[in-house]
């Protein structure tokens, strides 16, 4: 028998919808609750780390060169030298996967292994959440999570409606009400349940947390439309409600929250994939010097000069390929083994660092906020110092989003909030009514009898809000009915026949009711343009609307949110057969969002406008002047909102993004043709004076309708190269599709990085496409926060977040690169000058352990003191000096000139390096123990000036020496001396190390030679690097250089420096005191000249010479 068989549905099963049996064993097959966010399982671990990690090219390359030192007589540097280090590394990588796995799976058995109540054989048994089906009745009890996605039947409320609490799902902690279907609502016991037989018929699994589609019906009875107000998560938590029956409709991995837990789109930084060319570009190097080498080799056998001495391999001189592989092997090392491992523990340092930046410390007591700046992903910090273009959301973002009514306008009167309304005539009435009914708000009573909305939307809350304060209390609500206390201190109680929500397609939302008086009305409110479009041609209905277009104009000139009422009366008849249409709409389960807004149509017309609403919603703190600084650092910022045109207008004005001076182009037009017109006379008009791609002194003005023509193929190239030789631009009414094809579009077009940063979940698709997106921690949920790579509590933490931690990455990672390709070629280049003087065999010059030594231990620190703890000015000067930022925008520190600089110094160096000590050591000596030099003696030597040499470059590259900076040169220059000692002393005793090295140290340190070279070899090498290094900071000093030089004078002087600071310099730090009190927490400044950096759980070493903020312990 099949129960969709009924009048009012009418709809065939669809093959991609579930049926889902109630009470009865399913005729279908579904996944099982039990859930793994797990990477790995025992048997998958190998094969998929594997994989993971030899999709990365340096993993492979490293491999192949140890696959090919086991060769016998191929590697001149012995089997395991890359092999072993390589191994190291790839083992911490596992272990450090295994370890996160395991906290995955852990948390997985914790979750699976919860309890919740399940109707079996008439009573109820507690069983484990793995262990619930689809079809399962379940009972849940107050303040416990929903083991998974049900479809709510009854509640211990008289109404069968319960509250939810969704923070887990979109972080909003606003109490939400569901409302259990009519036909099961009754039910309030075990036997009431156990007798109930039907089935649900519901959508396919998929990831809208937000829609549900579906049917229920009871055995020989009618069939009902369950929508999202019925369907309680998984992830959700019950609250305020005693208990609710529900039946589960998807499990495990199929839940919503399931379906939605998937990894954001892998982003990788600009300069990383510049990396990985010039990884390529070595990589090439590496092939032509092996090359060159093999093939002098060749060319010095076939001239009959055959050393068959050198090795034991028949005609291995005569083989090109083989001495091809044996020189690609003693040259891989130009590619550095551990960059990566470097990059990786650099960037984790860096991500703590923003994590715990008290200046990006966010706390509003009132509010309940207290958060901290959170780095998502560290694959992208030195992105964050390359931003070129800015896109802002405006509600949430730039605002506060605390939504208050300010005033409306009532059939053609304006009304403030403080102003009194003794006479309520029947628009006033209608007015009121509007607003403390047609909404989603929910009402908390406290224990004082007081009552607390809880809104997911500020607007509907303010509105609410703003009904009580002319006396229109919404008190209470059931599933069919809303109760409000009008001006007259009366109850009054609506019968609710019909709800139309609001979506951001819809752009409204309506309400059919039964009034007190038996009258049927439709309640309206929505954008203007929307709402306006539908009020009738009578007098009656549209005579106010002139006054009211002309309010709506003042309300947004003021900067506030603007919403458009209206209110028409529908015949019992009417009403009747509409109704017959809604209910066909609602229960169909093909497109039902297009059928209800459809049969919506039919009724939410012929309005008659009764008025207008204004909300404001105020800047969040020091907006301004974070804007202002980031037009000041070269940044174009783009605003894109859905509000109206002249909202929009004037909040960028009140935001400093659009000034008085600054010439506004708008391009918004009904007509297609004229917005090409503007878009191609303002163009030419730029390319008459060669500006076209400049931050010209202009601000554009779009809004969405004009905005979907200016995007069209044969014109967007014009209107995006318009829109980026503008200092700002503005797009109003536009959707969250629109803001993220903008995104798309200006980043493909320009090659710009960009910056997307929004509040809300129609900010998810932009920040997505952004280079970088940030996530503000506001009043609409997690959900951008969620889909971001870095989060932060304010927008004005945008300007230290890209100015100080973003600046520092970019140099520090930078530099982290650069030292790493020079300290490496420095080293292995020599070889190169070695096989000159070792008729080209590929005999190495160093002790072969010694080779993989030096990135694991001798040079391993300075990268990391330079990756961690370098930085040019201190955060202070960065955040007051926007334009430094510039010179990280621009990849100054990075690009193909500064790579060449690191490569042509490594060679120079190495020249000297090389030959300096091979002329000193031309004529051979022999000491009293018997032992003659030889190639370790002369290579030993070398390698020690290597060590020094780089090390103490790393010092001079170094801008902010810390103790750790010390520790790393100085301690790696000691260390490897004591490897030295230790090293040459272990043979014979320990067999496995070189016997060619025993004693070394000691035929070292006997020869005046060996110190002589020590002294004399870093002066020399160095000497052009310090003359250049001078000759730019007093020559050719840079901006940064200049604030550099600044703050060393006000350490040198600081009471000098004190008697004289200009008064933006005191005005700049009366302004940082007002900042950090919006803490509520008393500030004290002090001037020290001591460099630190303040973070929470203590201080790091990673000082900015700020002034010290002293608070109070919470």
């Amino acid at each position: 028998m099949n129960l969709f068989k009924s009048e009012s549905s009418g709809h065939a099963k669809l093959p991609e919808t579930r049926r889902i049996l109630i009470n009865k064993i399913q005729s279908q097959k579904f996944k099982n609750n039990s859930i793994s966010t797990g990477k790995y399982t025992i048997l998958t671990f190998l094969p998929i780390f594997l994989y993971e990690q030899f999709r990365k090219y340096a993993n492979i390359f490293f491999l192949t060169i140890g696959l090919l030192q086991q060769i016998p007589g191929i590697s001149p540097t012995g089997k395991y030298v890359t092999l072993v280090p390589f191994l190291v590394i790839l083992a911490i990588t596992a272990l450090k996967e295994l370890i996160e796995d395991f906290k995955r799976h852990r948390a997985d058995r914790k979750i699976n292994d919860s309890k919740v109540k399940t109707l079996r054989n008439g009573s109820w048994e507690e069983i484990s959440w793995k262990d619930v089906c689809v079809g399962d009745l379940v009972m849940v009890m107050s303040d416990k999570y929903f083991p998974a996605d049900l479809v709510l039947l009854a509640s211990s409320e008289e109404e069968a409606q319960c509250y939810i609490e969704t923070a887990n799902l979109d972080g909003e902690t606003n109490l939400k009400i569901r409302t259990a279907n009519v036909i099961s609502k009754h039910m309030k016991d075990v036997q009431g349940l156990s007798n109930f037989f039907g089935e649900v018929e519901a959508e396919g699994p998929n990831k809208n947390l937000y829609d549900f589609t579906g049917n229920i019906t009871k055995q020989g009875g009618e069939t009902m439309p369950v929508g999202p107000s019925e369907i309680l998560l998984r992830g959700s938590k019950l609250r305020n409600t005693k208990w609710i029956f529900g039946i589960a409709v998807y499990t495990g991995a199929e839940s919503k929250l399931m379906m939605n837990s998937t990894k954001a789109p892998l982003k990788q930084s600009t300069v990383e994939k510049v990396m990985n060319y010039q990884i390529i570009f070595l990589f090439l190097i590496l092939v032509t010097i092996s090359l060159i080498s093999s093939g002098v080799n060749k060319i010095q056998f076939t001239n009959d000069e055959a050393h068959t001495y050198i090795t034991t391999e028949p005609n291995a001189g005569n083989n090109f390929f083989l001495n091809f592989l044996t020189f690609f092997i003693l040259y891989n090392n130009l590619i550095p083994i551990s960059l990566l491992v470097s990059l990786e523990m650099v960037r984790v340092f860096q991500a703590l660092f923003i994590d715990n930046d008290e200046e990006m410390h966010y706390v509003d007591k009132s509010l309940g906020i207290d958060t901290f700046a959170v780095a998502k992903t560290s694959n992208l910090n030195e992105e964050l110092g390359q931003i070129k273009y800015v896109f802002s959301d405006k509600t949430g973002t730039l605002t506060r989003n605390i939504m208050v009514f300010k005033k409306c306008s009532i059939a053609g009167v304006v009304y403030d909030v403080d102003q009194e309304t003794s006479l309520m005539n029947e628009s006033m009435r209608d007015f009121m009514v509007l607003m403390s009914i047609c909404h989603t708000v929910v009402p908390e009573k406290a224990d004082d009898g007081s009552i607390h909305y809880n809104a997911s939307s500020p607007d509907e809350k303010a509105l609410v809000e703003g009904a009580a304060l002319y006396n229109y209390t919404f008190i209470s609500k059931t599933s069919d009915s809303v109760t409000i206390k009008n001006h007259l201190n009366e109850l009054e109680t609506f019968e609710v026949l019909a709800v139309i929500e609001f979506t951001s397609t819809r752009k409204r939302m309506s309400v059919v009711v039964r009034t007190p008086e038996g009258k049927i009305k439709v309640y309206i409110k929505g954008a203007d343009n929307v709402i306006l479009e539908r009020v009738g041609n009578q007098t009656s209905q549209n005579r106010h609307q002139g006054k009211t277009l002309e309010h709506l104009d003042n309300f947004a000139r003021e900067g506030l949110r603007t919403l458009c009422l209206g209110v028409s009366d529908i015949s019992d008849q009417d009403f009747s057969d509409w109704s017959k249409k809604w209910k066909q709409a609602t229960t169909s389960l093909i497109d039902r969002e297009k059928e209800i807004e459809i049969v919506a149509n039919l009724i939410e017309g012929n309005l008659t406008l009764i008025g207008a609403t204004a909300i404001e919603d105020k800047l969040q703190e020091h907006v301004p002047e974070t804007i202002e600084k980031l037009l000041i650092a070269d940044i174009h910022v783009w605003m894109l909102t859905g509000d109206k045109q002249i909202t929009a207008e004037n909040i960028a004005k009140s935001c400093r993004l659009h000034k008085d001076g600054t010439e506004l182009v708008d391009i918004s037009d009904d007509v297609p043709t004229n917005v090409r017109a503007k878009i191609t006379d303002k163009l030419t008009f730029i390319k008459q004076y060669g500006r076209v791609g400049h931050n010209n002194d202009l601000t554009l003005i779009i809004d969405g309708k004009s905005l979907s023509h200016a995007m069209e193929e044969d014109i967007r190239n014009d209107f995006i190269q318009l829109c980026t030789s503008c200092k700002a631009v503005i797009c109003c009414r536009v959707s969250p599709l629109q803001k993220a094809e903008v995104v798309q579009l200006v980043s493909k077009f320009t090659g710009a990085i960009t910056l997307a940063i929004g509040d809300g979940a129609n900010d998810v698709a932009m920040i997505q496409k952004a280079s970088v997106g940030v996530g503000v921690s506001g009043n609409e949920g997690l959900q951008a926060v969620n889909s971001a790579d870095f989060a932060i509590g304010q927008f004005s933490y945008l300007s230290r977040l890209l100015f100080v931690h973003g600046a520092w990455n970019y140099s520090r990672i930078s530099k982290v690169i650069l030292y790493s390709f020079y300290k490496n070629i420095t080293l292995y280049i020599i070889e190169l000058w070695f096989a000159i003087y070792s008729y080209w065999s590929g005999q190495v010059i160093y002790e072969r352990w010694t080779i993989g030594m030096f990135n694991i231990m001798f040079t391993s620190l300075p990268p990391l003191a330079l990756g961690i703890f370098d930085k040019t000015c201190s955060a202070e000067t960065r955040e007051s000096n926007p334009a430094l930022y510039k010179t990280s925008q621009n990849s100054e520190l990075f690009n193909i000139t500064m790579f060449w600089l690191w490569i042509g110094t490594a060679i120079y160096h190495s020249v000297l390096l090389f030959w300096i000590p091979m002329l000193a050591m031309e004529t051979g000596i022999s000491w009293s123990s018997g032992h003659s030099d030889g190639y370790l003696i002369l290579g030993n030597t070398v390698y020690s000036l290597v060590v020094i040499v780089t090390c103490l470059k790393a010092g001079l590259v170094m801008e902010n020496w810390t103790w750790f900076s010390h520790l790393s040169i100085w301690g790696s220059i000691a260390l490897w001396f004591l490897f030295l000692v230790v090293y040459s002393s272990l043979w014979p005793s320990v067999k496995f190390v070189a016997s060619n090295m025993a004693g070394l140290f000691m035929i070292l340190f006997s020869s005046p030679v060996f110190w002589a070279l020590l002294l004399l070899v870093p002066v020399v090498v160095l000497f052009a690097d310090c003359t250049a290094t001078y000759a730019k900071l007093t020559l050719w000093p840079s901006e940064t250089d200049k604030k550099r030089k600044e703050e060393k004078n006000k350490k040198s002087f600081p009471s000098d420096t004190n008697q004289c600071e200009a008064p933006e310099q005191l005005q700049m730090q009366a302004s940082k005191v007002i900042y950090n009190n919006k803490n509520q927490e008393t500030v004290i400044v002090k001037k020290e000249t001591n460099d630190h950096y303040s973070f929470r759980g203590g201080r790091v070493a990673n000082g900015d010479g700020e002034n010290k903020h002293e608070r109070p312990s919470k």
